[in-house]
């Protein structure tokens, strides 16, 4: 089974050490930094671990502020790569989040224009393209009512 879990003093050393090679090429932030932003921002930023069964197997960090759901920082590490976890885990889990926790409407993820494959990945899962584009990341949306 496949859910979120938040980050506590049991797994964040685990999810500090989570490989994304999308975060070797700037188009994701590093686990920590994430982290950090989230906890400096805790009202408007909620971080979990994405786990299957018990194994850690990527991270996702969430902008609620505002009324402007956005899935801001998402991977699934290397080694759990091309198994469906990571449409599982958007669609299912995130999405799912923010719809049943906050009402949202609309969910957005910001995708570095550059990283032609998170976009091919969040058209698959119903997001288009807006017009907004900010620091060379577009914002992709899927709207849910």
């Amino acid at each position: 089974m496949i859910e979120l879990r938040t980050i506590n003093e049991n797994n964040y050393t685990d999810c500090l050490n989570l490989k994304a090679s999308v975060a070797n090429e700037n188009f994701v932030d590093s686990v920590a930094y994430s982290l950090a932003e989230a906890w400096v921002h805790y009202k408007d930023t909620k971080p979990f671990a994405i786990y299957a069964d018990e194994t850690m197997i990527g991270f996702v960090s969430m902008y609620v502020g505002e009324e402007n759901y956005q899935i801001i920082n998402f991977f699934i590490d290397d080694a759990y790569q091309k198994k469906g976890y990571g449409t599982a885990a958007a669609a299912k889990l995130c999405i799912d989040f923010l719809y049943k926790e906050y009402k949202a409407r609309r969910v957005s993820a910001p995708v570095n224009q550059r990283h032609t494959a998170a976009q091919k990945f969040w058209t698959k899962l119903g997001f288009a393209y807006s017009d907004s584009v900010e620091d060379g990341y577009v914002f992709m949306r899927l709207n849910l009512v």
